[in-house]
């Protein structure tokens, strides 16, 4: 009977392939590397990159996600090191920075032990127990409760994390337009909390103006005008109907032949088309709306006849436009004009109007009773100023909502990680373990190398704060001042950070660093010159490597 054979690994001269130790040090270099290009961007005192993308584009930026974003690096283990920054983002949408940097610490503290010959599963194994006792720490015996009536304390957290941006000059602006936007975008329904950011809080950047004219509207704004110019441009108290259908006569989905036979025939179809279009505006008009929003076109005529009974139109807007604008006002999206009825006109907005922005018409449907989607208005000096604005702004809002959804807190300014790597010192357990305490020290260190201080006689009087401090007075909240390189205590300084980024953060960096130390075979096949005719393809190789 024919035994099925084991896949056998044949590599082409053209296939590279490294193993052993010298891959996990390569790696771990890569890391290394990868943190150290933006270590300078941790912090109040950030320092800001700027790239080049190959369009000649320019991005000013100190979001470590953004940064990594637009450069393009070869090396495997560093490709995965910017995909944790994007994951970090996506999760909690801050601590991009802190997450690349103690990746990269964790790696590099791993490297003394390979050098000593000690197998990369029994450093895992420690990193593994570390990780767990960490989590540990962080929820049970760091974190504090937060009141989510406190507006307050909700500001000085959303302040903490603003502040390490470039909108720090204007933080209290930017805390404010943060939480009212998750504040409108709440949505508690059958005792379950929704804050969908992406969805209903949607960012306008308009060049021109001062950061300071930024704010958040009661309602929506479009860059919509109306469509006839004798339409009314301001209506108080409006009632909206949201259509998705055109009104304009129907066109065949393909190609369509009428034959006409007599003259008369002509004209009884375009009546056909008049009299379609006349009924599509008969049914708007029965409900007695003021403004008419529709996701496609409308026709000269209905335009006409949508005019003369005082109706104004704005056509083609995007679906999730219309979606914000039916959560602002209360209206109901319809698909036909047929089944329009009194309660799917929208009645909760206040004001209706037209206004000229810079050199574009803008559409402002605001000042909505209980508006369930809100448009974010930023101005600024330039485009790059605003899309930078916009990064912190997105941000802030993500810290705002984690606050919403698990209101626990953490101090910052590297308060919480030398109180971790205290508790797991204290566990006297030698080895990988002890590295990993070791390396939570980064991001103090960090904060104290981006403001010019002595790092070494500020982190050993850090150390000495936490290590004597009494456990009966609860966690050690003694932190960096990121501003000037003190030693400072981050509850008088109101200085906070939410425990989910926290957390996130963790998780992400320990488990990177287990990634790639598992790494022990690099396997790359390079393109085939085209006379080259040994070997298989690199496709043929890597498709014969199998499972270990």
């Amino acid at each position: 009977m024919y035994a099925p054979q084991q896949p056998i690994l044949i590599l082409s001269k053209n296939t590279k392939r490294e193993s052993g130790r010298k891959v996990q040090l390569e790696n771990i270099n890569a890391g290394k590397t990868i943190a150290d290009l933006i270590r300078t961007c941790l912090g109040p005192q950030a320092m800001m990159k700027m790239l080049m993308d190959p369009m000649g584009g320019i991005v000013m930026t100190n979001d470590g996600n953004a940064i990594l974003r637009e450069i393009t690096v070869q090396h495997p283990a560093a490709k995965s090191m910017i995909e944790i920054a994007r994951t970090q983002d996506e999760e909690v949408g801050d601590g991009t920075t802190s997450v690349i940097v103690l990746a990269g610490e964790m790696l590099a503290v791993a490297e003394q032990f390979l050098q000593q010959q000690i197998h990369p599963t029994v450093i895992i194994r420690a990193y593994r127990e570390a990780l767990e006792d960490m989590v540990r720490i962080l929820q049970d015996e760091v974190s504090i409760e937060l009141d989510r009536t406190d507006k307050k304390k909700l500001a000085d957290v959303v302040k903490s994390c603003v502040g390490t941006k470039f909108v720090g000059r204007w933080s209290d602006l930017a805390v404010r337009i943060a939480l009212d936007a998750v504040e409108t975008v709440t949505l508690t329904e059958n005792g379950r909390t929704e804050i969908d950011i992406k969805k209903y809080a949607k960012v306008e950047k308009i060049p021109g103006g001062s950061i300071d004219d930024s704010c958040v509207l009661r309602g929506i704004m479009l860059n919509k005008d109306v469509t006839h110019p004798k339409m009314r441009r301001y209506i108080e108290k409006p009632r909206i109907v949201l259509l998705d259908c055109p009104l304009e006569y129907k066109k065949g989905e393909s190609q369509t032949n009428v034959e006409i036979v007599g003259d008369q025939d002509f004209t009884k179809l375009l009546q056909l088309e008049e009299e379609h279009v006349a009924r599509l505006c008969e049914d708007i008009i029965a409900v007695k709306p003021d403004v008419v929003f529709t996701e496609k076109g409308v026709s000269d005529l209905a335009q006409h006849f949508l005019m003369k009974a005082g109706i104004t139109a704005i056509r083609r807007l995007r679906k999730t436009d219309n979606n914000r604008l039916a959560r602002a006002c209360g209206a109901t999206i319809v698909n036909r004009t047929e089944e329009l009825t009194e309660k799917d006109v929208g009645t909760g907005a206040g004001l209706f109007e037209i206004k000229k922005l810079g050199d574009e018409y803008f559409c402002f449907v605001t000042e909505c009773d209980d508006p369930k989607a809100c448009t974010i208005l930023l101005r600024g000096a330039s485009k790059d100023v605003l899309n930078e604005t916009e990064r912190n702004l997105q941000d802030a809002l993500h810290v705002a909502r984690n606050l919403m959804l698990d209101p626990k807190l953490l101090p910052g300014g590297g308060a919480v990680e030398m109180a971790v790597s205290q508790a797991l010192t204290n566990k006297q357990i030698q080895g990988p373990y002890r590295a990993v305490a070791q390396a939570l020290e980064i991001i103090p260190r960090t904060l104290t190398q981006n403001c010019g201080a002595n790092t070494i006689r500020t982190l050993t009087a850090l150390r000495a704060k936490h290590a004597s401090h009494p456990a009966s007075e609860g966690p050690c909240t003694w932190g960096i001042d990121g501003e000037t390189g003190q030693l400072v205590d981050m509850k008088e300084k109101n200085i906070w950070e939410p425990l989910s980024v926290k957390l996130q953060v963790y998780k992400t960096a320990v488990e990177t660093a287990i990634l790639l130390l598992r790494i022990d075979d690099i396997v790359s096949g390079s393109k085939k010159n085209s006379g080259d005719g040994a070997g298989p393809s690199p496709a043929a190789a890597a498709a014969g490597m199998g499972g270990e």
